[in-house]
């Protein structure tokens, strides 16, 4: 960049965005920080089984004041902005009810999809800064042929987080910078150092911001709990493929498909989780042949790299954030549906989690699967 521009840096309070902040600081840009105040890690603590006491976890109070400390550091004002109650509306609820249905979530992305970016840039534009920049390993680029703005895969593929960011749009593109894209994770605790930041060994956070130890069962309980709504009954039956009754389940919601632990019956050969029927409350369970399928269907399309899709396209897509993308042949079905059909039949496809496509390093979109 040889513009001087105002920038407003999203400080989650890690070593990532942190080292964002300084090196656009040194580069002599005017920057911000802003923290996004998302969820009061005491709200639940010491209810139905949740710990008492919470600490070190993203978007926590630990890295409200470390990215206070950096920013005090570096010499740049810094603003937290609250947006708990939109955090819970857009992203806690749906969470729970998602569950509580028989899918299986990614909070992550509906968090960078319907609040953080959207959210950010309405605060950047509001304090007169240009562009918002953060500490995802992307990369965004405008592709004049195109006439559009694209996302692409980082250098460091390990830390690729373009799986959470497929709901962007252009304008939200337009007015984002990710200048850890073309950097490895060691290269930027190096530069941290440089900038003499003192959370330059912090490790990173790997678990769901609100649900401490990963353990969504117990913060659905607590958080019903503490609202006075009672756990619904979604207790049934557990069937095989063939519809054969073989035990009971609790509830749908201590199931995602794959699992194979904790089904509660025993059998000559492994069983696991194959489908979740929320409707009539049926867990179905199979050998791990039934986890295989060739094709998915998934809906709330976004596409980045084209403005339709207007015949069937060869990409490949990944079904989880850690998934090998696979190739496969994505078409239209209808106006905000797509098809997936994979050239090899891919394990575990999960209805909740996200299908996103590839055309090499650019992300051509992604939608949620159905």
């Amino acid at each position: 960049m040889t513009n001087t521009k105002t920038i407003a840096v999203a400080m989650s309070g890690g070593v990532d965005s942190s080292t964002v902040a300084a090196m656009l600081r040194a580069q002599g840009h005017n920057v911000i920080g802003l923290t996004m105040q998302l969820w009061n890690q005491r709200r639940l603590a010491g209810r139905e089984g949740m710990p008492e006491q919470v600490t070190g976890r993203c978007c926590s109070l630990d890295d409200v004041y470390d990215a206070r400390r950096v920013a005090e550091h570096i010499s740049i004002p810094y603003y937290v902005v609250n947006h708990e109650e939109r955090f819970e509306r857009d992203v806690v609820r749906p969470f729970v009810a998602e569950y509580l249905s028989g899918r299986t979530p990614i909070p992550c992305s509906l968090c960078n999809n319907h609040l953080k970016f959207d959210q950010l840039l309405t605060v950047a534009q509001q304090i007169g800064a240009d562009c918002v920049a953060t500490g995802h390993y992307a990369r965004v680029e405008y592709d004049d042929a195109r006439g559009r703005w694209l996302l692409k895969r980082p250098a460091d593929r390990s830390k690729d987080q373009t799986y959470f960011l497929f709901g962007l749009t252009q304008e939200q593109l337009s007015r984002t910078l990710f200048p850890l894209g073309g950097m490895t994770k060691p290269e930027v605790r190096e530069r941290a150092r440089e900038h003499g930041l003192a959370l330059a060994e912090k490790p990173d956070s790997q678990e769901i911001c609100f649900v401490p130890g990963g353990d969504y069962k117990r913060f659905i309980d607590a958080y019903l709990a503490e609202r006075g709504e009672a756990l619904p009954d979604t207790a049934g039956e557990l069937v095989t493929a063939s519809g054969e009754v073989i035990g009971e389940h609790p509830g749908i919601h201590n199931f995602t498909v794959g699992q194979r632990k904790g089904l509660g019956v025993a059998t000559g050969s492994p069983l696991y989780v194959i489908q979740i029927n929320g409707a009539d409350k049926q867990v179905v369970v199979g050998g791990d042949e039934h986890l295989y399928s060739r094709t998915l269907r998934a809906r709330r399309v976004n596409l980045i790299a084209l403005d339709d899709l207007r015949e069937p396209m060869g990409v490949s897509v990944k079904i989880r954030h850690r998934h090998e993308a696979a190739s496969a042949v994505l078409e239209k079905t209808a106006a905000d549906e797509v098809l997936v059909t994979f050239d090899q039949p891919q394990r575990a496809i999960t209805p909740g989690q996200a299908a996103v496509f590839y055309d090499g390093d650019s992300v051509v979109g992604g939608a949620w699967i159905a």
